[in-house]
């Protein structure tokens, strides 16, 4: 059985407004965090003890996980911080120091162990890449995608020889000097002996400073590319992204919760909608407790988290809404992702609850 460490104690300050308030592995995708759909994976791979690095709103992951029973495995939590004038203060260490930092509390990394971004949804075949990662006789693996050259400069592109043997990286190359395709997903495999390669008490990063180290000493460092879904909310527009792929049936293992009343339109508990005077296309999700008066439109891929209300009139496009959130009378929300406090539109750009320069007008539905 292989270890697992899953990466939780970045700010995620490129995908805000969305974290503003919430960590990012607990950001949600069909109501559940981006982080639950990892354990799942991996506990499907037989990987059944888990250490998470925390920081940041710590307190939000470990309540909602707890020690991992409800998903068959052991989960744990390694904080990051530090006291200062009497306060404890969130001090991450970076991911390789994370690793590092976890090790020399219990030795807990005895065996073959992968470590996955917490931010990300995979189906990768994890028991296939630890096999290939143990066959080569390697000492770190790098699974990678190959990405369109275009998009090379939103990665670290990951360089290697015919053997697939890693030879150097590039962070973020533009594309015309990208000597590779290759594009890390966040996903390695280690063998305990790389911990001995990381300074202990600093702050260490795998990418840009335990790789270099890896392939300056020659040590057998490979990347695997395999085909498998990987979808990565590194920016606020990839969530969108992502909801409409999700929603729109795209990504295996994923399935929208509710009843299907209709054809592509799946409702929670207890809602109210009066059917035959609104319009509705799917794929549509409305959750528990949500109300939808008639006159209005919902055209999908459309999330509406539970709570909501959108009053007469209102129309709303390929869009989410966080639990919450009510939509005014005829106002029309299209590629958005807007909560109670702030909307987000397909681009990034984002506008709070009471700016003036809006025409749109939305609010909290508990109100």
């Amino acid at each position: 059985m292989t270890k697992a460490m899953i990466l939780a104690a970045g700010q995620g300050t490129r995908v805000r407004p969305l974290t503003k308030h919430t960590p990012k592995p607990m950001v949600p995708i069909l109501g559940k965090p981006v982080m639950e759909y990892l354990v799942e994976h991996l506990a499907r791979h037989d990987v059944k003890q888990i250490m998470v690095n925390v920081a940041f709103m710590h307190w939000k992951i470990e309540n909602y996980f707890g020690a991992g029973r409800r998903w068959g495995v052991e989960l744990g939590y390694s904080y990051e911080g530090v006291r200062e004038q009497g306060e404890v203060v969130c001090k991450p260490v970076g991911s390789a120091g994370g690793m590092r930092k976890i090790q020399d509390f219990g030795g807990f990394f005895d065996e073959t162990f992968i470590v996955i971004c917490g931010d990300a949804v995979i189906d990768l075949d994890i028991t296939a890449a630890v096999a290939e990662h143990k066959a080569k006789g390697a000492i770190a693996s790098v699974v990678t995608l190959d990405v369109p050259r275009e998009q090379t400069k939103n990665y670290g592109i990951v360089v290697a020889d015919a053997d697939g043997r890693v030879t150097s990286f590039q962070e973020k190359p533009k594309p015309e000097e990208a000597r590779s395709t290759l594009a890390s997903t966040g996903i390695y495999i280690f063998e305990p002996a790389v911990l001995d390669l990381i300074p202990p008490g600093v702050e260490f990063d795998i990418g840009s400073q335990l790789f270099p180290l890896l392939v300056e000493k020659g040590l057998p460092f490979f990347a695997q590319s395999r085909p498998f879904n990987w979808i990565d909310i590194g920016r606020v527009t990839d969530y969108w992204s992502v909801t409409q792929q999700v929603m729109a049936g795209g990504v295996a293992q994923m399935d929208i919760p509710g009843r299907e009343v209709r054809p592509q339109v799946w409702v929670g508990l207890n809602t109210s909608v009066d059917w035959d005077k609104v319009q509705i296309e799917g794929p549509v999700y409305i959750g528990s407790n949500v109300r939808i008066e008639p006159g209005a439109r919902v055209v999908g891929p459309t999330w509406i988290g539970h709570g909501s209300h959108l009053r007469s009139g209102a129309v709303v496009e390929r869009s989410v809404l966080i639990e919450h959130t009510r939509i005014g009378e005829g106002q029309a929300v299209r590629e958005m992702i807007i909560s109670p406090q702030y909307c987000v539109d397909r681009s990034g750009h984002t506008t709070y609850v009471g700016d003036e320069l809006t025409p749109l007008r939305w609010g909290d539905a508990r109100a």
